[in-house]
């Protein structure tokens, strides 16, 4: 194996010591996620937090008003969620951050701590393909090589297998009479646009099945909460973006909500299963509204302008979410029945410091126009700054107006930061999707160079210092350009890349290839020339920018392997480039170490302008 250029970790960024200390509080600062609470029994709730310094699971009992850390692995626990009586915890227990394991069960009483939690007997270790929890029985889905398989157990050990298929599927929704198993699957062959099928929990056998063709993806988000009630919520895009449609399984019939609403939606019930919370995106922010099912009235709740990232209705008719913006950090807010809207939860500790607002863009590209969002950082001159273009993963999400510690350091480094929400990206339409098929990462690219474009035409960018960033998918599309673009780029900084598709499909988790199929259009052995075309390690003896290259060493979705063979085509070339490695997966959920990462980038990205 070569020895790549280790990347450097300065033990500060900043001269400063307020500065400094601003910056880093921003990671530290404790956050919790939206809690969950237990449908028969609501004191009872579940929620993340990295008050600990690792992003770990913490029950709350609200009544007492009592927290407790209910997991401690070095790498962090980010899956979990309550039974409906608020009885039990299950959390997903993988092997330091690669995804595949068990899930874990343990009672959410405190005086229980020490008992070895347990897992559903019968069924083996996986990848997660959902879970679905009832009073008296449980739905799993795991996903491996030969496929997925989902299991039904009930509360006397008894598991059996209601479905199996090698293309990916998962568990969806449960009814509330747990009768009736929602399951999504893509057994016509395309994972990315997957039909639903409900089967029966006694034995497995189809009740209803639900597809709209080809292109047309339906999701199930929750069956009716009213016992008795057999509707089920789902997401459909026949009208080229994703709505809301109400499937009543029992008795084979739907009705379509439309909202006079641009962008696309997604929804809950209200507990009574009278109305629903919609939770409406467009052009990067949220709004929220109640949907009254019975008038079709469709009333906006006042809440501010930002994101929302989740958003629940309690019985008493609280609604909970989590709200940020650019500027405002994230914060977990409630609105009470009487109109007035307060913070919920707000864990002891340091508060993060404010940043700079997100400002859109919208630029004319092949595909028509691409919406960015653009931050200045504060005191900035009216001259070209160096700036980051930051390509965000998935492809299938976009970035949101959105607090962001790591786009709050570059800005405080004194890099504009400009983030694209290229073709491949959600939000804006089912063809803005769908149209990076048959040609990823390079459609999405004609994007990205149109933005820098205008970018550097209206004197935000100064072309001379143009860093190409992301992660994941976003760390891909980095590698990418680098390859293809290499007269635009100063710097490239790619986390957790796709580097050669062909090595990376042979590695990387099932479901990862299944939607690569989806995507390309047939696998590596079908379509080589495609997938030759997509991959950055066809363009690397292009690559003229220093490069950094983060890699987790048991990443599924990016495997270590894949990095190695483009790392090393960087090492025979004699290339500039630095690579940092870490022990998990596709990320870190510890705080320290992604403030270790997010220093190796900034200090990298810096080195690299001042030596161009």
């Amino acid at each position: 194996m070569t020895d790549h250029p280790v990347a450097e970790v300065p033990e500060r960024l900043f001269d400063d010591p307020e500065a400094e200390a601003r910056w880093r509080t921003r990671f530290t600062a404790p956050r919790t996620s939206l809690p969950d609470w237990a449908r028969d029994e609501p004191d009872h709730s579940l929620y993340l937090s990295n008050v600990s310094g690792v992003w770990e699971i913490y029950a709350w009992d609200r009544a007492s008003d009592t927290h407790r850390r209910v997991t401690n692995r070095p790498n962090g626990t980010y899956h979990g969620l309550l039974s409906p009586d608020g009885r039990s915890i299950w959390w997903f227990d993988d092997t330091d951050g690669d995804e595949f394991g068990t899930w874990r069960i343990e009672s959410f009483d405190v005086t229980a701590e020490g008992v070895a939690p347990r897992s559903v007997p019968g069924v083996h270790a996986g990848y997660p393909a959902g879970v679905e929890v009832g009073r008296s029985l449980v739905a799993v889905g795991t996903s491996t090589d030969d496929g997925t398989t989902i299991w039904v157990s009930g509360d006397g050990g008894d598991t059996r297998v209601v479905y199996q298929h090698e293309q990916d599927a998962g568990v969806s929704a449960l009814s509330r009479d747990e009768s009736l198993l929602a399951i999504s699957h893509s057994e016509h062959g395309d994972s990315r646009h997957p039909a639903l099928r409900v089967l029966r929990t006694a034995d497995g056998g189809v009740v209803a099945e639900k597809w709209d063709g080809p292109g047309k993806g339906l999701e199930a988000l929750a069956f009716s909460p009213v016992p008795g009630d057999q509707r089920l919520l789902a997401l459909h895009e026949r009208r080229g973006r994703e709505e809301l449609l109400i499937w009543d399984v029992a008795g084979d019939s739907e009705v379509e909500i439309e909202l006079d609403l641009p962008g696309e939606v997604a929804a809950d019930w209200y507990p009574d299963g009278s109305a629903l919370l919609v939770v409406h995106t467009h052009r990067a922010r949220s709004t929220l509204h109640h949907y009254d099912l019975a008038s079709g009235e469709l009333t906006a709740l006042d809440i501010p302008a930002g994101t929302i990232g989740s958003a629940s209705v309690r019985p008493d008719g609280v609604i909970e979410y989590s709200w940020s913006s650019g500027e405002h950090p994230p914060v977990v807010r409630a609105r009470h029945t009487d109109g007035s809207d307060r913070v919920l939860l707000e864990p002891a500790g340091a508060r993060a410091a404010s940043s700079q607002p997100l400002v859109d863009a919208f630029v004319p590209s092949h595909g028509g126009d691409v919406h960015a969002l653009v931050a200045r950082p504060a005191n900035a001159g009216d001259g070209p700054l160096p700036t980051v273009f930051s390509l965000h993963g998935g492809p299938h999400a976009a970035d949101e107006d959105r607090f962001s510690a790591y786009r709050a350091v570059w800005l405080d480094a004194g890099f504009a930061v400009v983030h694209v929400n290229y073709r491949g990206s959600t939000g804006y339409g089912s063809a803005w999707r769908d149209a990076i098929e048959g040609r990823p990462g390079l459609t999405e690219l004609e994007d990205v160079a149109a933005v820098h474009e205008w970018a550097v035409r209206t004197g935000l960018a100064d072309p001379a210092r143009c860093v190409v960033s992301g992660a994941s998918w976003g760390g891909y599309l980095t590698l990418l350009a680098l390859g293809t673009q290499p007269e635009r780029w100063a710097a490239g900084v790619a986390g957790v890349p796709v580097a050669d598709y062909v090595s990376a499909y042979a590695d990387e988790m099932e479901p990862l290839r299944a939607y690569d199929r989806a995507l390309f259009g047939g696998s590596p052995d079908d379509l080589p020339e495609s997938y030759r075309a997509s991959s950055p390690i066809t363009y690397v003896d292009a690559v003229r920018a220093p490069v950094l290259v983060l890699a987790g060493e048991n990443d599924p979705r990016c495997p270590i392997r894949q990095i190695e063979n483009y790392l090393g085509r960087l090492a025979e070339r004699g290339a500039r480039y630095e690579v940092y490695r870490y022990d998990a997966g596709h990320g870190s959920l510890v705080v320290a170490e992604t403030i270790r990462q997010t220093v190796a980038e900034v200090a990298f990205a810096r080195r690299a302008l001042e030596s161009a």
